[in-house]
């Protein structure tokens, strides 16, 4: 493996005139990045070399100059010959790198400012360890592969070409699965990544904003050295799971960064990807979150007799520690937030819960696991459910009760805790309770957004002791970060991140 680079945080610029290229030149040096790389396809009128004088003189940062033509994946639909022309005379001008694709005709330009670059807007290629080879043996400077990614394994695949290449390399997959060969590009060693000025302007699917890299992932801080993590799910792009534990890694001052995995549901989808990590112990990953529709997948693959003794009976695992040697092992640390966010409100240990009276409204996953958890404690739990066979079952395999949402005006308990979507948002005015039914003492809504529902509400005006989602899910993201790292999270910061994201969110 050749010696590790520094890899430039590159902006991709896609203005439609030479002004705005240039004053968005200066933008992204203000925002952090090294280098930018003029799209000339995209500007509204076919440019002249006089058009690039200004743009290459005395420029802030970097400059690569491309203007890619509608083979590759660009705007540029013109005469060839006047194409190349234009990158020599940019090389005229002083820019410092031109992206040349593999079947243009390169012989007049300089070699040592060539990136020689490939896309492929379909898949990953299924040759693209020779690809990248026969690009190895050009003679332009720097090596390029993008493609899109059809799961985050070909992400590892993009990470392969550079950590094998002799010469500087970007590869890069494309889309949401891609990410994160963007994130961890410096971690490898890249050429550069590519991040935007804003969300929109982006010239290939997937880029991040420059933001996004330097501020959510903190950019400046990976290494080779660095921790990887990261959530399992499908959709994940709403997660705010990579804010709050990479936040809570750099107040805790862990080298690790957390990216977010677009895995399609399905078994095989999770194995593959699983499978990829586990072949790749160089890349240092140390732990996953697992959420919808995976966390079944997940214990599957770890192995009940590698996991907690509430994750085999809730039949789910939503953390996975990868360990040094590669051994995985798998926890449920959904039971435990909720049960401890429950205790605490109410000022008891867990083996308080004995004999006290529960409703649990829902029968979905988060109930499966609150019901779990609610009998091994000993507590005597009935299943609300408006598909009352649904609510038999699972209150069958848990030896409680179960009754219909039409017995709800009955209801008889000292706690009630709602596992439906009602009053998420953003239907925020409903509630799965119109009246607070008397002797209840305790409502805790396992919804986080909005903090406080309707049915909270409800709740605090009848005097009732209320336990948010916002106190379950930061919970569970203290346990995972707690099980991974050894270190005492920084509770107070995660909450933060989440109260800021939903106050931005609303």
């Amino acid at each position: 493996m050749p010696p590790r680079r520094r890899t430039k945080l590159i902006c991709p610029l896609t203005c439609t005139s030479p002004a705005a290229l240039r004053g968005a030149m200066d933008q992204a040096k203000a925002r952090g990045a090294d280098a930018v790389e003029l799209r000339l396809d995209y500007l509204a009128a076919p440019p002249t070399p006089e058009d690039l004088r200004p743009l290459l003189a005395d420029p802030p940062v970097e400059v690569i100059v491309t203007c890619r033509p509608v083979r590759e994946g660009g705007r540029f639909d013109g005469d060839e010959s006047a194409r190349l022309a234009l990158l020599r005379a940019a090389a005229e001008l002083g820019a410092n790198w031109l992206d040349v694709e593999t079947d243009a005709d390169a012989d007049n330009l300089p070699a040592d400012r060539i990136i020689l670059s490939h896309h492929d807007f379909a898949c990953c290629p299924t040759d693209l360890d020779a690809l990248a080879a026969r690009l190895d043996e050009s003679p332009a400077a720097v090596n390029k592969i993008a493609f899109a990614a059809a799961g985050p394994e070909d992400a590892l695949r993009a990470l392969d070409v550079i950590r094998a290449a002799a010469k500087p390399t970007l590869a890069l997959a494309m889309g949401e699965a891609g990410v994160t060969s963007r994130i961890l590009a410096r971690k490898i060693g890249a050429f550069g990544t590519f991040g935007t000025l804003t969300p929109g302007a982006e010239s290939a699917p997937g880029q991040p904003t420059l933001a996004e890299l330097t501020g959510l992932y903190r950019w400046g801080e990976l290494t080779e050295t660095t921790a990887v993590f990261g959530v399992i799910g499908c959709p994940v792009g709403h997660s705010m799971s990579p804010a709050i534990h990479n936040a809570a890694f750099s107040a805790a001052g862990v080298d690790g960064v957390y990216v977010p995995l677009l895995i399609q549901p399905g078994e095989e989808h999770f194995r593959r990807f699983l499978d990829a990590v586990r072949a790749r112990p160089w890349l240092d990953w140390r732990g996953l979150s697992v959420t919808i529709p995976h966390k079944e997948n997940a214990l599957a693959y770890v192995g009940a007799d590698r996991c907690d003794e509430l994750a085999r009976k809730i039949g789910a695992v939503n953390t996975i520690t990868i360990e040094p040697d590669g051994s995985l092992r798998g926890d449920n640390t959904d039971y435990a937030a909720a049960i401890d966010a429950l205790c605490d409100a109410m000022g008891i240990p867990r083996e308080g819960l004995a004999g006290r009276d529960v409703a649990v409204l829902g029968a979905g996953g988060a109930a499966r696991a609150l019901v779990a958890a609610l009998t091994h404690y000993r507590a005597i739990v009935t299943v609300y459910n408006r598909t009352l066979a649904r609510g038999r079952a699972l209150a069958e395999e848990f030896a409680c009760a179960a009754a219909g949402r039409d017995a709800l005006a009955g209801l008889r308990a000292e706690v009630v805790i709602n596992c439906t979507p009602l009053g998420m948002h953003p239907r925020v005015d409903r509630c799965p309770l119109t009246d607070i039914p008397p002797g209840v003492r305790v409502i805790f809504d396992t919804i986080y957004n909005p903090v406080e529902t309707r049915l909270l509400r409800r709740a605090r005006a009848a005097g009732c002791t209320c336990v948010t989602g916002l106190d379950m899910f930061v919970n569970q993201a203290v346990a995972q970060f707690e099980t991974w790292t050894g270190t005492k999270a920084p509770r107070s910061v995660m909450r933060n991140v989440v109260l800021k994201h939903l106050t931005s969110a609303s």
